[in-house]
């Protein structure tokens, strides 16, 4: 730890101030900035929290606001490796003693990965108590979302969940977004379906769009690597790594697949390992914590169904599957299903899967602005038995829910399908993923 920290700081922060900030991407997320308010910003490692960060402040100068007003502080700055609860006061210490100019005026506070020092709750909340101050915050666990900032904020902080990239926001990394506005013509149909190839293959990671097949598969390896290591091993102090490893494998297998807490645990004590249930059930939370695979649960309004019943497993990205579990790479009706997924989970809230009374399953139950949906995702109708069955499952469920909108997303079919309990759109996932406008908070 240095012998001033005050000076290390304020390295810092000068150096972060003489940097333009970059101009990356423009996510579809948008802060709120509101005072009294904290912007709590939470995702896996490397899907792009600090670029929103930036974002935000690009957009703070391109309305006026002078740089001197904005304080950005990145906590992995190996110059700030030792920082304690102690030292956090020094932050506005510093700035104030840098900009007194804009002592009690607005100012905008950015504090990237800041749960990296204990006892950053306390001083968020004390600087809170200044309604001029706007605070945004970023961490990687959602850990930071669903213990810390819910109980030691006291419901004073707003959270933006930022995923690997939209195909939309890929589209407009690869500068072609406009050819997904209004209604494409032959030229921009053939554009936007070899450009979802490309998203299919590469996945969302925003650094993996910049590399070869085989840096890229590299790049995605060390990705899951540091989160294992980093944000589930050493802050859990996991003692039993050889099982989270094969836990991480087993779920990433799973993705678009129904899992029980029982075969998991069945599975890996048949590769030889040695555990309690209980260890297993606690793996899977931290991995959620994570960001690195959602859970969904049965649609019901049984508490007992929803808890007892198989929950569906869906991974961050589709291309760190691919890159972590070769074999998953060829299956294309699950790699569908968990680009719709995420896709959904931006959108709204995925209430979960539908089962019918004859057990046909339904892969999303979605709602958004108070309206539900049924959603399937599946590669291809072209086979007769498998249309029967996409159309069946979702016959009895609109049936059985009294939902009349249901759609079927594809790699590229599409058509109206008119049956006794409402209308079935089906509908190419390039045309789908990019059919609604970003929705901005």
């Amino acid at each position: 730890m240095p012998d001033n920290f005050s000076e290390s700081i304020r390295d810092v922060l000068a150096d972060t101030a003489q940097r333009d900030p970059a101009s990356p991407t423009r996510r579809d997320a948008n802060l709120r900035l509101l005072p009294g308010k904290v912007d709590a910003v939470i995702g896996m490692r490397r899907v792009g929290k600090s670029w929103l960060l930036l974002q935000a402040i690009r957009d703070l100068l391109a309305e006026g606001v002078p740089r001197s007003a904005i304080l950005h502080l990145e906590f992995e700055d190996e110059r700030l490796a030792g920082m304690d609860t102690q030292h956090l006061r020094l932050i506005d210490q510093v700035f104030d003693t840098m900009h007194p100019d804009h002592v009690g005026k607005q100012r905008w506070f950015f504090f990237d990965e800041i749960q990296n020092v204990p006892g950053w709750e306390k001083y968020v909340r004390r600087l809170l108590a200044d309604p001029k101050v706007h605070i945004t915050i970023t961490g990687s666990s959602a850990k930071l979302l669903s213990t810390e900032i819910a109980t030691s904020l006291r419901g004073r902080a707003l959270t933006t969940e930022v995923l690997p990239f939209s195909f939309r926001e890929a589209l407009r990394h690869r500068g072609v977004e406009d050819a997904a506005d209004g209604t494409p013509n032959q030229k921009a149909r053939a554009r936007l379906r070899h450009e979802f190839e490309q998203y299919r293959a590469i996945g969302g990671f925003p650094e993996a769009w910049s590399m070869d097949p085989g840096s890229r598969r590299d790049l995605l390896q060390g990705y899951l690597d540091v989160v294992l290591l980093r944000d589930i091993l050493e802050r859990h102090r996991v003692s039993n790594a050889p099982l989270l490893r094969a836990l991480v494998r087993r779920l990433l297998r799973c993705m678009g697949n129904r899992v029980s807490l029982n075969g998991m645990t069945q599975d890996l004590r048949s590769m030889g390992l040695t555990f309690d249930k209980d260890a297993i059930y606690t793996l899977m939370q931290y991995v959620a914590d994570v960001h690195l695979a959602f859970q969904v649960p049965l649609h019901t309004d049984s508490e007992k169904r929803r808890q007892v019943n198989p929950k569906k497993l869906y991974a961050i990205d589709h291309g760190l599957v691919q890159a972590c579990i070769p074999s998953r790479s060829t299956d294309t009706g699950h790699q569908l299903e968990n680009i719709v997924y995420l896709q959904l989970r931006r959108r709204g809230t995925v209430l979960g899967y539908h089962l019918t009374a004859s057990q046909r399953e339904v892969d999303f139950v979605h709602e958004h602005a108070g309206e539900q949906e049924l959603v399937q995702a599946c590669a291809t109708l072209a086979d007769a038995a498998t249309r029967e069955r996409e159309v069946t499952a979702l016959t009895e469920a609109m049936q059985e829910t009294g939902i009349a909108a249901a759609t079927i997303v594809t790699l590229d079919e599409e058509e109206r399908i008119e049956v006794a309990s409402g209308t079935i759109q089906v509908t190419p996932a390039w045309r789908w993923l990019v059919a609604d406008k970003p929705v901005r908070p």
